[in-house]
């Protein structure tokens, strides 16, 4: 076996990196391809974000007679070990054959670089931003991940367990029947609450509309992030790439902000579930890639939540209500049959009761991992 850097600079070793998961599951019909173009960016060490305050490494295991057998990417992101005061690289990307070989390979490889950077430990997966799906697929290998979810075989978690990497933590997606109807006091509450402490929600009707609300978008995810930890702050860059990504798929009407007066406090992300159009195309814009992906824009039955946040001091004060009441007017704005509830934290107990009590299946889990470095 031979363990390579690839030069991401090569068109050719890119391209063998961003392939590999098309072999690995070619007679899975629950694996979705990712967007080939914004993988291909994460790749792109000039223009992508991330590279502004950080570093990454990109590692394939191949056969004696050149045939790629796994991949990994290796983050070393300086903004995170700052804000945390770690000393920290993620693991991200990692695909491999069922050979457990192959994966300690890979990750012996990993540990090295990022020795000689002086890290002491590993997490992940955990990617690039904070529009990049957490952790390792570990229950709901039967069903197909929402957008931007990771998928992996069952076997991965295995060989995580057999290379000495531990749970750090674990992340539940749930499912909502579009039929099932939250109840009316939640409505209420989130009525008075908004009148009491002078709040509003906006609905965007236009992408115009939602272009003039994302340069505030900095402050507020930031402003989620106090009093919790294991994140980062996003950086103007950073910003500016989500921003794109959002408008690009985004069904304006689905995202809702939180304002009090001219500050917004609170937020909540929804997006119309494209990823049967992923699957039909290859995750390929072009040439015709996109009409699909329009029509599954206009057609979806699914809606896929996974952002949520209000900064802490409107925590416990009737925001989460504000939260569940908006959820449920956009699964009924776009008429979506199904809905899913992405990534909630384990450790959030009362998010989760709360949540289970409107109705919500918890049906998937994926799993942060790590690891010291020795």
């Amino acid at each position: 076996m031979i363990i390579k850097e690839i030069d991401t600079d090569k068109r050719k070793e890119v391209n063998a990196f961003l392939n590999l998961p098309f072999r690995i599951y070619k007679d899975c019909p629950q694996w979705v391809p990712p967007l080939v173009g914004d993988e291909r960016a994460m790749l792109n060490r000039r223009n992508h974000a991330f590279y502004r305050n950080g570093e990454a490494v990109f590692l394939m295991a191949f056969s004696q007679r050149g045939e790629p057998l796994g991949r990994l990417a290796v983050l070393d992101n300086f903004n995170y070990n700052q804000h945390n005061s770690t000393s920290t690289v993620f693991f991200y990307l990692f695909e491999t054959v069922p050979d457990e070989a192959v994966a300690k390979a890979l990750f012996q490889a990993a540990f090295e670089w990022a020795q000689k950077r002086g890290k002491n430990e590993m997490l992940g997966p955990k990617g690039f931003s904070a529009l990049n799906g957490l952790g390792m697929l570990v229950k709901g290998f039967e069903f197909r991940p929402a957008m931007g979810i990771p998928y992996n075989h069952a076997y991965y978690p295995v060989f995580m367990d057999s290379m000495g990497f531990t749970p750090l933590r674990d992340i539940l997606s749930g499912y909502l029947s579009g039929n099932q109807r939250i109840p009316q006091k939640i409505h209420e509450i989130s009525r008075r609450v908004q009148e009491k402490r002078g709040l509003q929600v906006d609905v965007y009707r236009s992408r115009g509309d939602l272009r003039k609300m994302l340069p505030y978008l900095k402050d507020l995810y930031n402003g989620s992030l106090v009093g919790t930890s294991g994140n980062a702050p996003l950086t103007d860059a950073e910003v500016r790439g989500i921003a794109d990504q959002i408008l690009w798929f985004a069904d304006p009407r689905l995202i809702k902000v939180l304002w009090k007066g001219e500050r917004p406090v609170g937020f909540l992300l929804a997006y119309p579930d494209i990823t049967p159009a992923l699957q039909r195309t290859g995750g390929k814009l072009w040439p015709f890639g996109w009409l699909e992906i329009m029509k599954e824009l206009r057609r979806a039955e699914w809606i896929d939540i996974n952002g949520a946040g209000i900064i802490e001091e409107y925590r416990g004060l009737g925001g989460t209500a504000i939260l569940f009441s908006e959820m449920e007017k956009s699964i009924l704005a776009g008429g979506f049959k199904h809905a899913d509830i992405v990534q909630v934290g384990v450790e959030n107990e009362r998010m989760q009761r709360e949540l289970s009590s409107l109705g919500i299946d918890f049906y998937k889990m994926h799993r942060i991992y790590h690891r010291k470095i020795e």
